[in-house]
């Protein structure tokens, strides 16, 4: 796996902002990093390219530990952050060589990235002279320069028009081809055009794990429940096929199933050999937007 994560928990004081995360993304998979704001995609994502160090769990990229072995990571993962740093005074290729330099990285691959990120027609020009998405390139083409395995970006297309958005969803696409690329982004139609899996966090937790394809054949069902007395959220998950359960308020809950079979008559078998009666029992609809909002309200 080019990302493995292990039990990952990040402390901030008395705040968590990870809490025991695992996961793993394979070569050639564009994986959507989703959750609210504060769910703690920014802090994952920091610790991958070891920003931050985690306080308790390990995590890997290419085989190499973000805590014991940075140096080795920094080599294989390249990021584009959010606030995507820098230098309006200087000219792309000027830009492009010092990071080239600072990576020890011929200054060939420099004709190489422009050429991958689209950036022919603005070469010539400085920095503060280019638009939003030109200058989204240069940031792609800076986290690439150095030709990493895995490729991180923190909210790439933000602020972009929607022939930028376009342009950019396509050229992840190509680079996604042949990397690991983890993506973090607020927006559910970027998610559909450009990734193959979704990961939702919330409150620092993985609440789902999808390819989209199954998402999108509704593999995943919702299931809204009221019942007439609270029910231990415990007993609820060892129902067969459960992926998740949310205790909305009060008696009601809402519960993800694996499984295209319609699992009402499930809960209704539950609540009658629990002594519990049905108040409500209803099919949400599972497309992504639906989930995310359901899985993080």
């Amino acid at each position: 796996m080019s990302i493995t994560v292990e039990a990952i928990t990040k402390i901030y004081g008395a705040q968590k902002a990870l809490d025991d995360l695992s996961f793993s993304v394979k070569k050639g998979e564009i994986t959507g990093f989703l959750g609210p704001n504060g769910a703690g995609k920014s802090t994952m994502m920091k610790i991958l390219t070891t920003y931050l160090k985690q306080s308790s769990g390990t995590a890997f990229i290419a085989g190499f530990s973000t805590e014991k072995e940075a140096l080795e990571v920094q080599k294989r993962v390249g990021y584009l952050a959010e606030n995507n740093p820098l230098y309006p005074e200087m000219y792309i290729k000027e830009y492009l060589k010092l990071h080239a330099d600072l990576n020890h990285t011929s200054k060939d691959r420099i004709a190489e990235v422009i050429s991958l990120t689209g950036l022919q027609p603005e070469v010539t020009k400085k920095i503060k002279q280019l638009s939003k998405g030109y200058k989204q390139r240069v940031g792609l083409a800076t986290a690439l320069i150095h030709d990493p395995e895995v490729l991180i970006l923190d909210e790439p297309t933000t602020g972009l028009d929607p022939n930028q958005l376009k342009e950019i969803r396509e050229l992840i696409k190509t680079i996604g081809k042949t990397k690991t690329v983890l993506l973090s982004t607020h927006i559910m139609q970027e998610v559909e055009a450009i990734c193959d899996r979704v990961i939702i966090i919330n409150k620092g937790k993985i609440v789902a794990d999808r390819l989209l394809e199954e998402l999108k054949a509704g593999s995943e069902q919702i299931i809204k429940v009221e019942f007439n007395y609270r029910v231990e959220e415990v007993a609820l998950k060892n129902l067969p096929q459960v992926n998740h359960v949310n205790n909305i308020e009060g008696f009601s809950y809402e519960i993800s199933f694996d499984t295209q079979k319609d699992m009402r008559p499930v809960l209704f078998d539950f609540a009658h050999d629990n002594g519990l009666k049905t108040l409500q029992l209803s099919r949400i609809n599972t497309s992504l937007e639906e989930l995310f909002h359901q899985l993080t309200r």
